[in-house]
C-alpha cells in the first residue's frame, strides 16, 4: 500500500482504504469532545476551589459525650488496681488510698486542703477524725463514680460526713431521704440533729411534721423528756394541729406531772403560752379551775381569773395583753374530703362514696356504703367516717355505719334512738353528737351522743327549737345549731350546746334566715353559707365572731346553693353540691379567708345535689381510696359544668324539687306569709 504524504487533507478521501472517511470522522469528534472536557474541567475546578474555600472558612467541633465518664471510670479502675495513688486517708483504723487530683476535683474540703499550701497538702497520709470509716469510704468512692447508697443505717453518718466535706449534693440527698421517712417517734431527735448540722430545709420539714402531728408526738417519751425551754418553743407556735386549745392545756399538764417536783416551778411561764381565753368558759371553771396544781399556784390562778374575766367582761377585752388570742391553724395538716350518699337524678338514694384530694384538685370513687342514704348526717370520729340515719328511698333510717380507712370497709355500729333524715352531726371531746332532723311526722329537737368505747347512744337535753335541715357543727368547744326549720318557719336563730352543763343557750341570730344551709368553723370564726329563705335560693355567706357575738357578711359564693354541704379542709372552706332552684349541682367551690374570695374547683364525678361530707386526715401509710372510675360518669369527670342538664327544673316560684315520698309533704303548711312559712309544695325539704 502506498503511503500518503505527512500533510493530510481531511477533505480528500484516502485512496485504497474504504474506512479512511470513518476514521477521519472519529478523530474529528474526539477532538471536539476533548475540547469540551477541557472547558468543563476548568469550570469544575473553579467550583471545587470555591467550595473548598467555603468549607475551610468554618470550624467543626467534636465532643465525646462519654469522655468524662470514661475518664473517671478509668481512674476508678486504676485506683482499684492500686496504681498511681498518691494519698492515703485514715479514719480510726481504716486506710483508703486515692488520687489527690480526683479528691481535689470532686470534694471541696480536699480542694481547699491540697491547693492552698496547708500542712496536709505535703503529707502522704491524712487522718480524718470524728468521721465514720464506712461513710468516709463511700464518700471517696463517690468522688470517682458519683454514686452513693443511702439507707436508714448510714444516713446519719453520711449526713455528718457530707456536712464535714462540704458536699451539698450528698447532704441534700440525705435530707430528702430523711424527709420521706419522718416518724412520730424520732421527729424531736431529728430536729435537734438537723439544727446542729445547719440543715435548714430539713429543720423546716421536721418542724412542719411536728406541727402536723403534735397530738401524737406529745404522747411519746421523747416529748415528755423535753426541757421546759424546748416545750415553751413548741407551745408558742401558731401552727400546731389541734382541734381546740383545751388539748394544748392537757398536754402541758401531762408534761408537768411527768416530773412534778422539778417542773412545778415552770407551770406559770408555760401556762401563759396556753391561749386560755380561747378555751370554753365551762372548761376554764370546771376543769382548769379545779386542777390542784393551778389552785396552789397564785400566779397561775391569776392567769385563770384573767381568762374568765375575758369572757365575763367583753368590753375590757382590749386591755388583756398576757395571752396570744390568735387561733392555732396548721396549714400542712391536709385531709381528704369524703362525699357520701345523696340522690341521683331520679330522686333515688345512693350508697356511692367519692373522695376529693384538695391538694391535687382531683376526685376518685371510693368504697360504697352498705346502705343507700340521702339527707344523711356525716361525722369523723377518731379517724373513722360515720354515716348516721338518712333516707333510703323507702323509709327513714336509724342505722349507723362506719368506714375504717385501715381496712377500707364499712361496718354497722349501734343505731340512734329513732329514724331520722335531714339531721345534723358534730364531734367534740371524742364523742359524736346528732341533733334534730325529720322523723316522717315532724321536725325534731332530739339530741343524742355516741361513745365509741361502749358503742352506745345516750339521749341528752333537747334543743330549744325543733329543727330539721339545720346547720350543725362543733365550734369553740361548743356545738352550734344554726337556722333550719320546723315545718312552718325558717329560722335565723342560733343556739349552742354546752357539753359540761348539758344545756342549750341562744347566741346572736344570723343576718338571714336559712334552712338547708352549710355551717363550718375556720380560724376561730363560724361560717353559714347558702340555703333557702322561703323565697330565694341563697349564695350569701356570713361569718360569726364568738368573742363579739356578732355576724357579718363576707364574699358570696359564685353559685346559689341550697341543700349544700360546707366543710373545712386545709385551712379553706369547701361548698359542695346542692340545688340552685333549677338543677342539682355537682359543682364545688373553695373559700380563701385571707382574700375573702370563692373559687370554682373540680366538680364531683359521682354525685349531684344533696350529699353528706366529712374530712379524714390523709395518712401516707394507708392505701388511697379505690381509684376505679365510675364508668357511667366518665363524661362528668372531664367536664367543668356546674349543673346536670337532666335535673328537673323548678316549676313555680316556690321550692319545688325532685319528687320524694308523699308523707313528707304533710309536714308543710300552706304558705300564708312567705317570710315566715314554707311552701306546701316543698317536696325535698328534709
Amino acid at each position: 500500500m502506498e503511503l500518503r504524504s505527512k500533510s493530510i487533507n481531511p477533505n480528500v478521501p484516502l485512496l485504497g482504504n474504504t474506512n479512511y472517511a470513518n476514521t477521519l470522522s472519529l478523530f474529528s469528534n474526539l477532538n471536539s469532545t476533548i475540547a469540551n472536557m477541557s472547558v468543563n474541567s476548568s469550570q469544575l475546578s473553579s467550583k471545587i476551589s470555591s467550595l473548598s474555600n467555603t468549607i475551610l472558612s468554618s470550624a467543626e467541633n467534636f465532643s465525646d459525650p462519654n469522655w468524662s465518664n470514661n475518664g473517671f471510670q478509668n481512674m476508678e479502675e486504676i485506683r482499684r488496681l492500686g496504681k498511681l495513688c498518691d494519698i492515703t486517708i485514715m479514719a480510726q483504723d481504716h486506710k483508703y488510698t486515692a488520687h489527690r487530683i480526683v479528691l481535689a476535683a470532686s470534694i471541696p474540703y480536699f480542694n481547699a486542703m491540697f491547693l492552698h499550701d496547708l500542712v496536709e497538702s505535703k503529707q502522704d497520709v491524712i487522718t480524718i477524725n470524728n468521721i465514720d470509716p464506712i461513710a468516709l469510704e463511700q464518700i471517696i468512692n463517690y468522688s470517682y463514680n458519683g454514686k452513693i447508697t443511702i439507707s436508714n443505717e448510714n444516713v446519719q453518718s453520711l449526713l455528718i460526713g457530707a456536712n464535714f466535706f462540704h458536699l451539698k449534693s450528698i447532704k441534700n440527698a440525705c435530707c430528702d431521704f430523711v424527709k420521706k421517712r419522718l416518724t412520730v417517734q424520732d421527729a424531736l431527735c431529728l430536729r435537734n440533729f438537723a439544727d446542729q448540722l445547719m440543715c435548714h430545709d430539713l429543720v423546716l420539714a421536721v418542724n412542719r411534721f411536728i406541727n402536723k402531728n403534735f397530738l401524737k408526738i406529745a404522747q411519746t417519751q421523747e416529748f415528755l423528756d423535753l426541757g421546759h425551754e424546748e416545750l415553751a418553743e413548741l407551745l408558742r407556735r401558731d401552727e400546731l394541729n389541734v382541734e381546740c386549745e383545751e388539748q394544748v392545756y392537757e398536754i402541758l399538764l401531762d408534761w408537768v406531772k411527768q416530773d412534778e417536783t422539778n417542773r412545778i416551778d415552770n407551770l406559770y411561764d408555760l401556762l401563759k403560752l396556753i391561749r386560755l381565753p380561747l378555751v370554753a368558759p365551762v372548761y376554764l371553771v370546771e376543769t382548769i379551775g379545779k386542777e390542784i396544781m393551778i389552785r396552789n399556784n397564785l400566779k397561775s390562778r391569776d392567769l385563770l381569773d384573767e381568762a374568765i374575766y375575758y369572757h365575763l367582761l367583753p368590753d375590757k377585752r382590749n386591755n388583756i395583753k398576757v395571752f396570744n388570742l390568735k387561733p392555732r391553724c396548721c396549714n400542712d395538716a391536709f385531709g381528704l374530703i369524703y362525699v357520701i350518699g345523696g340522690m341521683n337524678s331520679t330522686g333515688g338514694s345512693l350508697s356511692t362514696v367519692e373522695v376529693y384530694d384538695c391538694v391535687n384538685d382531683k376526685w376518685k370513687v371510693a368504697e360504697s356504703m352498705v346502705t343507700s342514704r340521702s339527707r344523711v348526717a356525716v361525722a369523723v370520729l377518731q379517724g373513722k367516717l360515720y354515716a348516721i340515719g338518712g333516707y333510703n328511698g323507702l323509709e327513714r333510717l336509724s342505722t349507723v355505719e362506719v368506714f375504717e380507712p385501715e381496712t377500707k370497709k364499712w361496718r354497722r355500729v349501734a343505731s340512734i334512738s329513732k329514724p331520722r333524715s335531714a339531721l345534723g352531726s358534730a364531734v367534740l371531746n371524742n364523742k359524736l353528737y346528732v341533733c334534730g332532723g325529720y322523723d316522717g311526722f315532724a321536725s325534731s329537737d332530739t339530741v343524742e351522743m355516741y361513745d365509741p368505747k361502749n358503742d352506745k347512744w345516750t339521749i341528752l337535753s333537747n334543743m330549744k327549737k325543733h329543727r330539721s335541715a339545720t346547720g350543725i357543727t362543733a365550734f369553740n368547744s361548743m356545738i352550734y345549731a344554726a337556722g333550719g326549720h320546723d315545718g312552718y318557719r325558717i329560722y335565723d336563730s342560733v343556739e349552742c350546746y354546752d357539753t359540761q352543763k348539758d344545756s342549750w343557750s341562744f347566741a346572736a341570730p344570723m343576718k338571714t334566715k336559712r334552712c338547708r344551709l352549710g355551717l363550718a368553723g375556720l380560724n376561730g370564726k363560724l361560717y353559714a353559707a347558702g340555703g333557702y329563705d322561703s323565697l330565694n335560693f341563697l349564695n350569701s355567706v356570713e361569718k360569726y365572731d364568738p368573742i363579739e357575738d356578732k355576724w357579718e357578711f363576707v364574699a358570696s359564693m359564685n353559685v346559689k346553693r341550697s341543700r349544700m354541704a360546707l366543710i373545712t379542709c386545709n385551712s379553706r372552706l369547701y361548698a359542695i353540691g346542692g340545688y340552685d332552684g333549677i338543677c342539682n349541682l355537682n359543682s364545688v367551690e373553695m373559700y380563701d379567708p385571707e382574700i375573702d374570695q370563692w373559687t370554682i374547683v373540680s366538680p364531683m364525678i359521682a354525685h349531684e345535689g344533696v350529699v353528706g361530707v366529712g374530712v379524714l386526715p390523709f395518712d401516707i401509710n394507708l392505701p388511697f381510696p379505690n381509684e376505679t372510675p365510675l364508668g357511667s360518669r366518665k363524661d362528668a369527670s372531664q367536664s367543668s359544668q356546674i349543673s346536670f342538664p337532666n335535673s328537673k327544673p323548678i316549676l313555680n316560684n316556690y321550692y319545688s324539687l325532685m319528687e320524694e315520698e308523699e308523707e313528707e309533704n304533710n309536714q308543710f303548711a300552706t304558705i300564708i306569709n312567705p317570710n315566715s312559712m314554707l311552701n306546701q309544695n316543698n317536696r325535698n325539704s328534709n
